[in-house]
């Protein structure tokens, strides 16, 4: 049977003062006007300490903690990262001491390799897919499939046998190459393939045992720099599978053999959120005993701000 309701009454509200109640947002935390001749620094303190501009500041103070502290940055990258410009940036952090090693993927030695031998990279997948040329570059396939033989018959690591090869051919743009600066500098830059998915296994010069355990060579030297990172820095720019992946294994492998990696800061950066990341970078390794961010934004825009940062965070604590 249908029931009559009457609007409630409000006249018996229980209220409290404003000016009582706990609030989130204080005009204190609100952002400041630019000063034109201010420094990044002081860019950085005048955003909002609010949400993300807040998480971004978190996470450059912790990177310059850490090198004071000498402590461990992990930079894991996904292959665009490279395709959006920022290798002067990453080489430039390594040669500053600021990053300790560098992850990649199969297609970061792809699109690494073709800037340092021809300063372009990033085919046109749209146009060469309907005639079956897409990923047929001849002198990548070679270039790669002969610094793999070479990582197989000399024990090498694949990042270490492909920056090596970049230096050993003199390669007319060998000093924008990430791999390059990792065998020039003696940092770690390790590669974590997965068969099937790069270019460069489509050619018969490609040998999968030989690229297994070079890849494998990596993975173990990957979980030897992350046994280091208490008190350290983990950053996932750009991939949403692999490395994340590659990541929790590395972690629990090195707590099984009784290396305290705890206490560490993880930074997700992305253009959009991926549920592997925000579980595998921000929330699960650092589960009561660090800290986990996840900063959403472009590439190129959001790492440069980050680099600087911390630059000038680690050039401001020197004067």
């Amino acid at each position: 049977m249908p029931h009559a309701f009457d609007p409630i009454d409000l006249s018996k509200l229980k209220t409290y003062s404003v000016s009582e109640r706990k609030s989130k947002v204080s005009i204190d935390d609100f952002a400041s006007p630019w000063n034109s001749r201010g420094r990044f620094s002081n860019f950085l303190e005048s955003l909002p300490d609010i949400l993300g501009a807040s998480d971004l500041r978190s996470v450059i103070a912790a990177m310059v903690t850490a090198f004071q502290n000498r402590k461990t940055i992990m930079l894991a990258m996904g292959a665009h990262v490279i395709k959006v410009g920022l290798n002067p940036l990453i080489i430039d952090l390594m040669e500053r001491g600021i990053i300790s090693a560098v992850a990649m993927n199969g297609a970061g030695i792809i699109h690494d390799f073709e800037l340092a031998m021809t300063g372009q990279t990033s085919e046109d997948v749209a146009a060469s897919i309907g005639d079956g040329t897409f990923g047929m570059a001849r002198e990548t396939g070679e270039f790669l499939s002969k610094a793999i033989l070479k990582a197989d018959q000399e024990s090498l690591g694949l990042g270490q046998a492909v920056g090596m090869s970049i230096l050993e051919h003199k390669l007319p743009l060998a000093d924008k190459s990430i791999l390059a600066a990792g065998a020039r500098l003696h940092i770690p830059v390790t590669v974590h393939v997965a068969v099937g998915t790069d270019i460069i296994h489509m050619h018969p010069g490609f040998d999968a045992r030989a690229a297994g355990g070079a890849s494998h060579r990596d993975f173990r030297t990957f979980a030897s720099v992350a046994a280091t990172l208490e008190g350290g820095v983990y950053l996932n720019v750009g991939s949403a599978v692999v490395l994340p992946e590659v990541f929790l294994k590395a972690i629990t492998l090195v707590r099984n053999l009784g290396h305290h990696a705890e206490n560490f800061t993880t930074v997700n950066m992305d253009f959009i959120r991926h549920y592997r990341p925000m579980t595998n970078v921000v929330n699960r390794p650092t589960l009561g005993c660090g800290r986990g961010f996840n900063l959403v934004g472009h590439h190129e825009i959001m790492f440069p701000l980050i680099a600087a940062g911390v630059i000038e965070g680690i050039s401001s604590a020197d004067t």
